[in-house]
């Protein structure tokens, strides 16, 4: 059966594939967007005009923190399945910019809460984030660890965002799913993510800076299973956990209809194998500019995405050496290089 679905962030690189996605499955998808100028719009305008074609696609421009916008959103429409992406990306970028993710990422995402609330939303599906797990060093990281020591403001918010809609599906029973993305990438990827940049340095003759002298390690998980799994997640709104011991409180369930999950490859990478693969689908080799770590980065990420797969199946199929040049094929052709 057909069910109408409202993306948040629909112009944006996850809102895009997964918009096209429910589209091929026969959903209705109403597209949330503020189009804003974080990178180069027009992206965003040629990911919008894949969608625009399709008969049961419809686009609303606005800004999550425009209370009555969101309000008359949910007011004019009727969602079976909320699945907000809509943010203020980047970590680094909020060391500069602090105030822009408290619009967006906290009064934004208090908008959307309040829009579900009233309209009675039988599922919101949202987007936390790896960052939460700042400074935690137990690897792989768990949803049931505690992640009280974020290391970026961009990481607090999310956080912030767990804690919001936690709050929500305790006192409305607003059912609730958070999904911490572990760095995703792949075709019609964002112009401020490292793989973008390097491809673009490489394909110049420009130099790479790789942070940290390249002793990161990343949890790289490629767009199509990254959809897959949201898509999964979709379907299975979370119920009261009738096991939650508030004793012991598990952080990644309730007794609330609330859950997070990790979304991730579960196997990571090391950057400078990265940059090699990246390398081999451009034929070209890069030179480095190797500088210490950034404030706001950590070493290493890793999923533990156990629970994801009890709870959906879901299971990451796609390694670096086959995202990485699908990556490369989509940015040769879109630039025309």
């Amino acid at each position: 059966m057909s069910r109408t679905i409202l993306v948040t962030g629909a112009a944006g690189f996850i809102g895009f594939h997964l918009a096209q996605r429910l589209l091929e499955v026969g959903d209705t998808v109403i597209g949330f967007d503020s189009l804003n100028d974080y990178y180069d719009p027009a992206l965003k305008r040629a990911r919008l005009a894949l969608l625009a074609p399709h008969s049961r696609f419809s686009f609303i421009e606005g800004d999550l923190a425009d209370r009555e916008r969101v309000a008359a959103l949910f007011a004019d429409q009727h969602f079976d399945v909320v699945v907000h992406l809509a943010a203020q990306a980047g970590v680094r970028y909020s060391l500069s910019n602090p105030h822009v993710y408290a619009d967006s990422n906290l009064v934004g995402f208090l908008n959307i809460l309040e829009g579900c609330r009233h309209a009675r939303i039988a599922h919101l599906v949202y987007a936390s984030s790896s960052s939460v797990y700042g400074a935690n060093a137990k690897m792989p990281f768990s949803e049931k660890d505690n992640v009280d020591h974020p290391l970026s403001l961009y990481a607090a918010s999310k956080k912030a965002n767990e804690l919001m809609a936690h709050t929500y599906a305790s006192l409305y029973g607003l059912p609730v799913t958070g999904l911490r993305f572990f760095t995703v990438y792949g075709p019609w990827y964002r112009p401020d993510m490292a793989l973008f940049k390097f491809a673009k340095n490489i394909l110049e003759g420009k130099p790479i800076t790789v942070f940290n002298h390249g002793n990161h390690r990343r949890d790289f998980t490629y767009i199509d299973d990254i959809v897959e799994g949201v898509v999964r997640v979709m379907l299975k709104p979370p119920m009261a956990d009738a096991s939650w011991d508030a004793m012991t409180p598990n952080p990644a369930t309730s007794k609330a209809p609330y859950a997070i999950y990790n979304i991730g490859n579960g196997n990571p990478e090391n950057l400078m194998d990265y940059i090699q693969a990246l390398e081999a689908a451009l034929g070209k080799k890069a030179v480095m500019e190797m500088l210490p770590a950034q404030p706001g980065d950590v070493a290493e990420t890793h999923a533990d995405v156990s629970s994801l797969h009890a709870a959906t199946g879901f299971a990451p199929l796609t390694p670096i050496s086959v995202g990485v040049p699908r990556f490369v094929n989509w940015y040769r052709s879109y630039y025309d290089i």
